[in-house]
């Protein structure tokens, strides 16, 4: 490696690491605990690299980049950041960061980008000089996004969506059920310049009507375009799909399609069209099952907690030995069963801590016990779990009111898992659910997409 490499990092340890490092790779190095010192470097022509965090004690470094930009178009900035979100890696696009690395990094890994960096150039440029601020404007959270996790596995993905989420390049998104696939279609467009148009999700009645594609299509305008489940699709459905994909023009939608399969792996004139795989996945993301990113189940399991708390449900903890419990768990669900186990523990306990023996009851489908000896079993009648767990939160408020908008949380809480149950019981066959339920079925339609419910048919073993 040949060149100076600039570091700025508040972290002692890391700075120190770094220069031993890319020293003995042949760097020469300046590293700061400054990011004001960073700029000044900058502005007098130092370095041909950057390797910067992102919370400074003087500034943000995702907010400086800008300034960098412009003062040296082509010097690439490498961010480094513990804030491990797919927020972190979406604004470290946005800001045109030449790559972005989650702390803690593998350093043979930074090592290897830090090389790339020194012999490229920025692989876009800077904003425009004269533009009026130095802080770029980033995208906003989305409240409650679940995309949350600091596993290296999660990490590769956020950098993905944020390095594709603007080219319009057609994705394929696959992983197992309760994996989340939902969510990054709807990350690719939330975060994207095509935020302000339409998302629309295709249903299988589209491809059953006569100019149902096409109409579609034309609903979805310039926004984004979603097929769930391609692998299921039949053969004169997928020949229509290929049909459409031909005739959308410049200016049309972006498309996204999900798939449980590896449908790479099972191509064939009986099975899935060759030519529509390749027109659907130019950019493949594959999603990573729960099983394989265990680390990140404490983190899943306090947003879910968190979100339960938001919606009305009482604040509870895990203790450690639930959290064994929660992180030896195969989860054949994933991220779904995650969740809903999580709210059967808020709802069913009554102490502030969950205990292992609480969570491994939960897990097997065995009655829950409290602190008083009470139960809540399948004999018990819905009304009176609903009374119990009502009251419980009318006396954590301490005589006061929990927030407004009770009864909506109360019905959410309720109707949720009802759906889910009930697509799980009919094999997420839509019209035996809504038959069952009793409810007409595009009224089922617009709850699931409205609770955002993920729906999988498959064949339902008795």
């Amino acid at each position: 490696m040949d060149g100076t490499v600039l570091i700025a990092d508040d972290d002692r340890t890391i700075r120190t690491v770094l220069t031993q490092a890319l020293t003995r790779a042949g760097c020469k190095v300046h590293a700061t605990g400054s990011l004001g010192t960073l700029k000044r470097w900058v502005e007098e022509g130092r370095g041909d690299l950057v390797i910067s965090d992102v919370v400074m004690p003087d500034g943000n470094g995702l907010e400086a980049l800008p300034q960098i930009a412009r003062a040296r178009p082509d010097l690439p900035v490498i961010v480094i950041s513990a804030q491990n979100t797919i927020m972190t890696a979406i604004q470290a696009a946005e800001a045109e960061a030449f790559d972005y690395l989650p702390k803690p990094f593998d350093l043979p890994d930074l090592m290897k980008r830090a090389n790339e960096g020194l012999k490229r150039k920025r692989m876009r440029t800077g904003p425009t000089a004269g533009a009026a601020d130095d802080a770029v404007q980033l995208a906003a959270p989305e409240p409650g996004l679940p995309l949350v996790g600091h596993s290296a596995a999660m990490q590769a993905l956020y950098r993905l969506v944020a390095r594709v989420m603007n080219t319009g390049l057609p994705v394929m998104i696959t992983g197992a059920s309760g994996t989340g696939k939902s969510l990054i279609a709807r990350a690719l467009h939330d975060f994207s310049d095509r935020s302000g148009q339409p998302f629309v999700i295709a249903d299988l009645e589209c491809f059953s009507r006569e100019g149902g594609l096409e109409d579609l299509c034309q609903r979805a305008g310039g926004g984004t375009l979603v097929f769930d489940e391609v692998a299921d699709l039949a053969p004169d459905a997928q020949a229509r799909l290929t049909r459409l994909l031909d005739q959308i023009a410049d200016g049309g939608p972006r498309v996204i399609a999900t798939s449980q399969r590896d449908i790479a792996a099972d191509l064939g004139p009986d099975t899935f069209r060759e030519d529509l795989y390749y027109r659907l996945s130019t950019v493949h993301i594959p999603v990573p099952a729960l099983r394989d990113r265990v680390e990140d189940i404490p983190d899943l399991a306090a947003h879910f907690l968190e979100s339960g708390v938001a919606e009305g449900l009482a604040r509870r903890v895990l203790s450690d030995g639930a959290l064994e419990i929660l992180r030896a768990h195969p989860w054949p669900g994933n991220i779904r069963q995650l969740e809903n186990t999580i709210r059967r523990l808020l709802v069913t306990g009554i102490n502030p801590e969950i205990s292992r023996d609480e969570v491994q009851a939960v897990l097997q489908g065995a009655p829950v016990g409290d602190v008083t000896g009470a139960r809540v079993t399948m004999t018990d009648s819905l009304s009176s779990a609903v009374e119990q767990h009502l009251r419980r939160a009318f006396d954590l408020e301490g005589g006061g009111l929990p927030p407004a908008g009770l009864y909506e949380r109360v019905l959410h809480q309720v109707e949720r898992p009802l759906l889910e149950i009930a697509l799980d019981a009919t094999g997420g066959n839509q019209a035996r659910c809504a038959d069952l339920l009793g409810i007409n079925r595009n009224t089922l339609r617009k709850k699931l997409t409205t609770l955002g419910i993920e729906v999988t048919r498959r064949r339902k073993l008795m």
